[in-house]
């Protein structure tokens, strides 16, 4: 039927695969040779016969159809340029992070930091991600450049009341500004406010104190009031590192966990992130075991970033463990490359090799947590699923791509074999993004050309700020010798 309405409904007709959300069941499912079609920014068919009008009409028997990847946590503003330097740079003495000793000296400068967010965003784009959580340092063009991506964006400003530092790469101390937590907890308010107002109408915002350990109590209790009370999502960094956890229960005497739900920051508006050194970590050596209990009975979310860890040893016990006790668990993007796909990969691979059993979590436990676990976290009912009324964030993978085949199981082929390779288009909010694997919102090749430039300049930049005045070669040599 021709096209009758003044918006064009754009029709995937007979898709080979398509993931859609079964209500009834309260789950993801997979339907052969359905329809599905969709209208300015919401879906209107899923399902078989679609018999509407249609105004553009897409083959779909080589595809597979899926909704958009939610990544709940990502610093794009800076990751993307320590490709090179951080993959295997982990401080012996201060649990294996690279928290206190590396995250601080190797900084982009202001033109380094817009084009590191670009190429962040198409590559996330690409492994067919359409909403973000962006946790950054408020920079000039922010705004903008995620309303420019395409992408669903969730601005979420980082402020703290002090700063952790290492003068000797054994130690961590901690200088204190609260006067600055608050002014900082006042800006992000503002800029929320305005994400929330952007044109695009697909921008927002959540409240985020960086960690817990540089937040003070009162800075804390007055975030997580104001989010309930303007009703935003919150998340914060906690039980991130060992140094981390033997710095909080030396202050109260109680894990990061159990002092976050002693002062009222728990809840079902909250997620922790990365919530790996609970009470139960073998690495902690603690007594009680209440921290999981506390998260699922509070209905506290999870965002877990299996690679940026697992590149120092480090991993959650276990993401099946977290999913058994009733946990929401979403996936995020904490490193180079955004790759969601590979990060879900990651995630069950770690999963089985932390529970030494191959059932611990599955590919369908891990889609669900970076589609409607993702979901919840940012607070929607509308995304990370395919069904009528929810919004049209849709993704097209190429079931024919080599890298798919054989095709038995084309969930499972995704995540552990092709990965974004087999992406070829991407629709956020019924707007296309990415088509035949090329971004169409921003160039990629471009961005990153910028971004090495910049690297270049912050290397320069690394002995005024390592604590022993190291040249980036001696913090991290290259990988082979250079003749």
């Amino acid at each position: 039927m021709a096209e009758t309405t003044t918006e064009t409904t754009t029709v995937i007709r007979n898709c080979r695969w398509l993931i859609a959300w079964d209500g009834p069941e309260n789950q993801q499912v997979f339907l052969r040779g359905a329809d599905l079609a969709f209208r300015g920014s919401d879906i209107i068919h899923c399902g078989p016969d679609y018999k509407g009008p249609a105004g553009l009409e897409i083959d779909g028997r080589d595809r597979m159809v899926m909704p958009g990847l939610i990544d709940i946590h990502s610093h794009p503003m800076s990751e993307p340029m320590n490709k090179g330097f951080s993959e295997e740079v982990g401080s012996k003495y201060l649990g294996m992070s690279s928290l206190y000793e590396y995250l601080p000296i190797f900084r982009p400068d202001e033109v380094g930091t817009a084009a590191s967010a670009e190429v962040a965003y198409c590559e996330l784009l690409l492994s067919g991600v359409t909403t973000l959580v962006d946790m950054s340092v408020p920079w000039d063009g922010w705004q903008a450049l995620m309303a420019q991506s395409g992408l669903r964006g969730v601005l979420a400003p980082m402020f703290r009341s002090g700063y952790w530092y290492t003068p000797n790469g054994h130690e961590v101390l901690y200088e204190w500004d609260e006067a600055g937590g608050r002014a900082g907890m006042a800006r992000t308010l503002q800029i929320i406010q305005r994400a929330q107002q952007d044109p695009s109408g697909r921008l927002g915002g959540m409240l985020t104190p960086s960690q817990v350990d540089t937040c003070t109590e009162d800075l804390l209790r007055e975030a997580a009031a104001e989010s309930r009370q303007r009703g935003l999502q919150m998340q914060i960094h906690a039980a991130q590192s060992v140094v981390e956890f033997n710095e909080m229960t030396r202050r109260h005497g109680l894990t990061p966990i159990e002092w976050l739900n002693s002062i009222g920051f728990l809840g079902d508006n909250t997620s922790i992130a990365h919530c790996i050194f609970l009470d139960h970590h073998s690495w902690v050596r603690w007594p009680t075991r209440r921290d999981l209990d506390l998260l699922a009975d509070s209905g506290t979310s999870v965002a877990h970033c299996p690679n940026v860890f697992v590149r120092r040893g480090i991993t959650l016990e276990n993401l099946g463990h977290y999913l058994d006790r009733g946990i929401n668990v979403g996936i995020g993007t904490d490193t180079f490359p955004h790759n969601m796909l590979d990060e879900m990969r990651w995630a069950g691979v770690l999963a089985r090799v932390a529970a030494q059993n191959v059932d611990a979590v599955k590919a369908g436990g891990v889609f669900n947590s970076a589609t409607i676990g993702g979901a919840k976290v940012v607070g929607r009912d509308d995304i990370g699923r395919l069904a009528v009324g929810a919004k049209a964030d849709v993704v097209l993978v190429d079931t024919a791509h080599p890298a798919m085949l054989p095709g038995r199981e084309p969930l499972r082929a995704l995540i552990y074999s092709a990965q974004d390779r087999a992406v070829r288009d991407v629709y956020v909010d019924g707007r296309q993004v990415v088509a035949e694997g090329k971004v169409l919102t921003m160039d990629y090749a471009d961005a990153a050309g910028r971004l090495d430039e910049a690297q270049h300049r912050a290397e320069l930049a690394v002995p005024g700020l390592d604590w022993g005045n190291r040249p980036i070669d001696e913090i991290v040599p290259s990988s082979l010798p250079i003749r």
